[in-house]
């Protein structure tokens, strides 16, 4: 059961919608006649925090600092967990027009929280507060963010990024000189995905036909009437080029085409059949 093969690289879309939020975050200066002195844009990395501080802080040839300069910005994957608060039926199911025509049962997402953590490094408190004040409004807690994420459906859903805390360090120790001042703001942050399992090709691309039964009773034996109801689809242009549009026509519909319905009512109180089509009268 587990073994069949399939990928819908929804938590990589969901980490590269992450952190295409923040990607053009930045920061300016301006001199003391209140112009635009500089502009820095904020650079952004998928990297753990203790990566990018040791590269900071690393001597390489033993007189000269790491390659990394401040400010920047990285995030990271840190937990996955199942979210029963939004959990739908296991059995529940719906059928998808793929974009090749072709229908598919798909079985209802399994719903899961995406725990990110996104770190801001700076080296004075002024650079952080211009990041935080670019963040912060646009969250109240959660910010919407669509993501296509079944293409064989075309299956997209708004998934809410939550901010849930923020933390702040400051490792400037006043007694070593030597030591590079970082400030670090850690953002946690929760997206509220879905995950899809297989989605299989429908056996029978387009339903074919529709059909109720009515009874007068609750008792389906002694009811003293029943009425059938049947509808199928009804094609509304000549597929095989025959000059005609009827039943060879209809057979020939897919799922995606524009089509009608035939429409049928059977009296099974008395047996007397009647028959219906869309725009003509019905027939004793």
């Amino acid at each position: 059961m587990l073994g069949n093969y399939f990928y819908h690289e929804i938590i990589r879309r969901n980490i590269i919608a992450f952190g295409t939020l923040f990607n053009n975050i930045e920061i300016r200066h301006r001199d003391e006649d209140g112009n635009q002195a500089s502009m820095i844009k904020v650079p952004l990395a998928y990297a753990p925090i203790q990566k990018l501080l040791a590269r900071i802080q690393q001597h390489p040839d033993l007189t000269k600092r790491g390659n990394l300069t401040l400010p920047r910005m990285s995030f990271e994957l840190t937990g996955i967990q199942y979210d029963s608060t939004r959990k739908s039926s296991i059995t529940q199911s719906f059928k998808a027009l793929g974009s090749d025509d072709k229908v598919r049962k798909v079985y209802m997402p399994v719903p899961y929280n995406l725990k990110m953590e996104l770190y801001l490094m700076t080296k004075i408190n002024e650079d952080s507060l211009q990041v935080l004040e670019q963040i912060l409004p646009f969250f109240q807690p959660a910010f919407n963010v669509t993501i296509d994420l079944a293409d064989s459906i075309g299956e997209s859903k708004d998934t809410p990024v939550v901010l849930d805390s923020i933390t702040w360090d400051d490792n400037y120790d006043k007694t070593n000189f030597d030591s590079t001042r970082i400030i670090i703001h850690t953002f946690s942050f929760t997206m509220k995905t879905h995950l899809f399992g297989p989605i299989a090709d429908s056996s029978d691309g387009l339903i074919k036909k529709v059909q109720i039964d009515y009874y007068t009773s609750v008792d389906r034996q002694n009811a003293k009437r029943e009425i059938r109801y049947t509808a199928t689809p009804k094609a509304l242009k000549d597929y095989n080029d025959d000059g005609l549009i009827n039943q060879a026509d209809d057979a020939l519909i897919i799922p995606g085409d524009d089509f009608g319905f035939n429409e049928g009512l059977e009296d099974f109180s008395d047996w007397k059949t009647y028959s219906s089509s869309q725009g003509s009268d019905v027939v004793m």
